[in-house]
Formats: C-alpha cells, structure tokens, sequence
C-alpha cells in the first residue's frame, strides 16, 4: 500500500519552486542592496491558515499564536515549572484556598494604561461573568473572590483547593489581562473596543482574511523586542504557501494550528538544503490518539481483548515515518515522557498481529472458514472511525489501519465528517472510534485528565471501564491535591488505568515545526503548542 505522497508530484512542485527563485533572485538581491546589513529592516513574515478574526482574550474566535505576543499573565509555563511573568512573586495559603500576588511595578498597557491590582480584579471578574463560556477551565467554578490588597497586590480566593490553579491561569487564555480602557460598558464577553495588552508586540494593522500586522511594544517591561514588525499572512497551506516563501512575501513558517497539516517535510527539506531556512522542531506537545468507545455496549470496541486487539494490530513506526514523514514520533502511550507525571513504566504493546489475533481467539472472536470477518455469537467484528475530513493524513491513517485490521478479520468502516461534528460525536457517544489528539502543552495532564469524566468530551470513552468510579474520584483527589508527591502519585494512578484499559490507543507524539531564515537567532519554543517567543529572536 503507497503511504507516501506521490513522487513526482513532489518533484515538479520542486522544480517549480526552483524557477520562481531563480526568477525572483534579481528581485531580492535589490531589496538587500537597497538596506544592506539593516537589521532593523528585517522583519518575520509567518503564514498562517486562518485569520488572526478577533482578538479579545477572554473568548476563543482569535489565532491564539497572536494573542500570545499581545496579551499577557500573571504566570507562565516552562519546562522547569509555573514561573512568574506579571506577577513577581505569589503565596500559597496553608489550606491552599488563597493565592496572594505580588505583581511587577513597572508594567503598562499598550495605550498607557497602568497594570495594577485593580486592572488583575477587573479583567478576572470581566471572565468569571461569562462563566458559563469558560466551564471547561476547572479554575472558574473554585473563585470566590478577587481582591485588591494595595496597588501592586491582589488575592484570588478559592473555594476550595485547587491542584492546577497555576497551569490554568498561566494558559493562552481566557485568563490573561486587557486594558480596562478596552473594556465595553465594564465587561469583555460582548466584545471589546480595542486590543491593548500588555505583551512584546502590539496589534498594529489588520485587513480580515488577508494580513494582521503587529509592531514591538518600545515600553515592554521585560525589554523592548530586536525584531520590530511581525507580519501574520493568511495563505492556504501547501504549495501556496511555499511558493509565497521563494518569492520572498512570507519568510517564516510554524504548525501553529491544533492537528493542521500545515508543512509537506519533503518541501521544507528542499528549503532548507538551500541554505536560506533552518529547519527547529519543538519536543512532543501533544499525542494524536484514537479514543475507544468503551461505554457503547452494543459495539465489539467495548471489550477490552478488542481494544488490546486493535492497538496491536497499528503499525506506529509505519504511520511516523512513512504518513507523517518523520515530523511525529511512534506514540506508546497517551503522553509523551516530558508530559508532568506522565514518565511512566507503561506495559508496551508491539505491533504484533498474531498477538491482536490470539486476543480475539480468547474472546470468542472466531474466523469461520471462508469468511474475512471474525464473529461472535452471530455478531460480527465490525466497526466505524470517524476522522477529519479536512485532514489528509488522518484519511491515510485511516486507510492504512483499515487494511491491518483487514489482516486479524476486522472490518473497519471509515466516516469522514466536519471536526465540529466529531466533537459532538464525542459528547453523544455516537462511535465506536474517532481519531483525536490530547490537549496538549501546557494543558496537560490535568486539561485531558479532567476530560476523561466530562460528558461533553471523553465520559463516553471511559466510562465502560471496569474501575471507572474509582478513576473519577481519583481525577478530583487530583484536583484538590495540595501536596505536589500527592498530585504526581494520583496522576500516574490514572494514566496506568486508562493505560491498561486501552481506552486511548496513541498513534504519534505531534511537535512545533518551524521554518525560519537561516539567519534568524533565538529560535526557540515555549510549553505550549499554540504560541512561539517571537520576542527572544533577532536576525544576525
């Protein structure tokens, strides 16, 4: 079975893009003339999928990679731990109810605005009145209340101990802080009249559907950014937007969509071999999974020899190096090692069809003579995944499980649908199997976790396990946990069941990947997938 894009389609966009340099190289080499050696001149150009639409922070409609470089909190994720960013230091209270923070002197609004502790309680209060839009934040059910202690120091109470607190206020959103000035008649959920936050970059142009400019923010508390105008460019991903990198109009590239099959490895490899880009790729930030529908009893995929059958029967090191071209590594598990908690002693489940096979034997999955699908009791073992239809590499994916179950007497339907209508597949219960991807830096563990007893996200996944009352209490005993040995502990309790349920069956560990000019410095990459510290690079 082919897996790979074609060959020679690959080589005549190559040879295409080969031509439009050669003609565009007179075209550049006058710009470089015209501005020899200027750094200041330089700017990054990415190209984006989809519009920067709106960019109020405490929604959802806006790209989340702009958001970030505008809108700031009060902490951040890093790869040592929550650490402050808008506060300079906070308290814990002994009973883990009260945080009281200690915020930066020094911090203004993009309009002149001052950060203070009144401006933390307004933009809190103006989340918390559309409360209902935010209740998949565990955070916004648990504050009682903000208060301002004096100018530069604010308590948030909690009704109760809440283990992730930090993780969700350190999030793209909605937890991050607009001018008040922005604000319409006091709150931010009708929208709001301006876009001043507090972050290294300011919106300073935007045309919808065509180009959103943003220039440094001179008065950055942290120091003004080397790079002084970043430019995001919508294009349609694929050869448009490697075409649009020879002629010059974009120069920069990243995966900055959830799951976007945005970058062809064989192009950016090209691109790269030319000497003009650098190619950097973050570690795993997320798991792309299949989720198993244990709870839907009328359906084979409710039996855990089936499942165990199916993660088997999936040739992962096929999938990363031949669909996804190396960009994602096998996934073994539902989070990748550098996941909190997550670096566990997990049982490994080869590729292995004689195992899948002897599974479903055991069962009582039996294959009759002369016929392809193994049945039991006068039931056959057959199944629907649905996936993305918007994604070409989850409709190979599919095709090429599809043809491995074949192999054990599975018959697998394939349901390509709109991703909007997979989510509420996922809340009905409407599956057997959908293709889905965990939530990802620096929402997890504790955002998939929390999922897995949400009816609205993966309930019907895990319900059909035989301890699945015992995870749920063990989910909100980790919420609650006060003591960070506790949190650990309940958190690997809870990978190992789902993990032994095969409830989750990880395909590949998806990472950022981004093509920058090669002469660009301080690429680097922050916990999260959804946002780059375009402030900490410079061209050289």
């Amino acid at each position: 079975m082919r897996v790979r894009r074609s060959f020679w389609i690959t080589m005549l966009t190559l040879a295409a893009l080969v031509l439009l340099s050669a003609c565009n190289s007179s075209e550049q080499a006058e710009k470089q003339a015209a501005n020899p050696e200027n750094k200041e001149s330089k700017e990054i150009v990415y190209a984006t999928a989809k519009d920067i639409v709106d960019m109020n922070p405490h929604l959802y409609a806006g790209s989340m990679p702009a958001q970030g470089i505008v809108y700031e909190s009060l902490v951040e994720s890093t790869q040592e731990g929550i650490a402050p960013l808008l506060a300079a230091s906070w308290e814990l209270s002994e009973d883990g109810k009260v945080y009281t923070f200690k915020l930066r002197e020094d911090v203004t609004f993009h309009d002149g605005e001052p950060f203070n502790a009144e401006a933390v309680k307004q933009n809190l209060e103006a989340v918390l009145s559309n409360a209902a839009k935010h209740s998949w934040i565990g955070l916004t059910t648990r504050i009682e209340s903000c208060n301002v202690i004096d100018e530069f120091t604010v308590e948030l109470v909690l009704t109760e101990g809440y283990q992730p607190a930090l993780n969700e206020l350190a999030m793209t959103r909605p937890f991050v802080f607009i001018s008040p000035k922005s604000f319409i008649n006091g709150e931010t959920k009708d929208g709001v009249q301006s876009y001043h936050g507090t972050g290294p970059y300011k919106l300073a142009e935007h045309k919808v559907d065509q180009y959103a400019v943003f220039e440094a923010n001179e008065q950055y508390w942290n120091g003004a950014p080397a790079v002084k105008k970043i430019t995001s460019k919508v294009l349609p991903a694929g050869e448009t937007t490697f075409l649009a990198l020879q002629k010059g109009e974009v120069n920069f590239v990243f995966t900055d969509d959830r799951g976007a099959d945005s970058l062809d490895e064989e192009a950016m490899e090209a691109l790269v071999a030319s000497g003009k880009y650098q190619l950097e790729r973050s570690e795993p930030m997320n798991t792309k999974m299949i989720a198993a529908n244990s709870g839907k009893t009328d359906s084979p995929v409710s039996e855990l020899a089936v499942r165990e059958a199916i993660w088997h029967a999936i040739d992962r090191e096929t999938i990363s190096s031949q669909i996804m071209n190396g960009a994602e590594g096998p996934a073994e598990a539902l989070f990748s090692a550098n996941v909190y908690a997550a670096d566990l002693p997990l049982k490994k489940r080869e590729f292995d069809l004689e195992t899948s096979k002897s599974l479903l034997e055991s069962a009582g999955w039996v294959m009759k003579e002369g016929e392809a699908v193994r049945t039991k009791n006068g039931k056959p073992l057959a199944m629907s995944v649905y996936f993305d239809v918007n994604s070409s590499t989850q409709k190979i994916q599919a095709e090429y499980i599809q043809s491995t179950l074949k192999e054990i007497g599975m018959q697998l339907e394939l349901v390509g649908e709109e991703s909007s209508s997979i989510a509420n597949r996922r809340g009905t219960g409407e599956y057997d199997l959908l293709f889905n991807q965990t939530w990802g830096l620096a929402y997890d563990p504790q955002s998939t976790i929390a999922a897995f007893a949400l009816e609205s996200s993966y309930l019907h996944t895990t319900k059909g396990m035989k301890d699945a009352d015992v995870l749920y209490s063990k989910i909100e005993q980790a919420r609650a946990a006060q003591e960070e040995s506790e949190a650990k502990a309940l958190y690997a309790d809870i990978l190992n069941m789902v993990h032994e349920e095969a409830v989750f069956i990880p395909l590949t560990h998806g990472s950022v990947t981004v093509l920058a000019p090669s002469d660009l410095t301080g690429l680097a990459f922050k916990q999260t997938q959804f946002e780059l510290p375009f402030e900490r690079m410079s061209f050289k």
